[in-house]
């Protein structure tokens, strides 16, 4: 958890305001802390504090996202293909979906 959260405050760079930042990072600092000692309830409480704060980072990113995909006039980011009104199927990639069998022949 800390991980991730470290990794997108990174990410995101100064794309998040300073408030919720320091909040994050706190909050981190805190639970960093804690795992230092053997407070297990303690630890717990932390985590889920961070959990929440985290979230509030990740709304942070999307609202930043469809902001960003609204100004270029494309469907928002993570939109499935057609979800913006659209009826044709776009391919992703080329990838072909098959079962295969791996056969040994013994040499003699």
């Amino acid at each position: 958890l800390i991980y991730t959260t470290e990794k997108s405050i990174k990410d995101l760079g100064d794309k998040v305001d300073s408030e919720t930042r320091s909040s994050v990072e706190s909050a981190i600092t805190a639970l960093k802390k804690a795992m230092e000692g053997d407070d297990t309830a303690e630890i717990k409480r932390l985590s889920e504090e961070l959990t929440q704060k985290s979230h509030k980072l990740a709304e942070a990113m999307y609202q930043q996202a469809s902001q960003s995909g609204a100004a270029q006039g494309g469907p928002e980011p993570g939109a499935e293909p057609g979800a913006s009104g659209s009826t044709s199927a776009q391919p992703e990639d080329d990838v072909v979906d098959a079962d295969f069998e791996e056969v040994k022949e013994d040499k003699k």
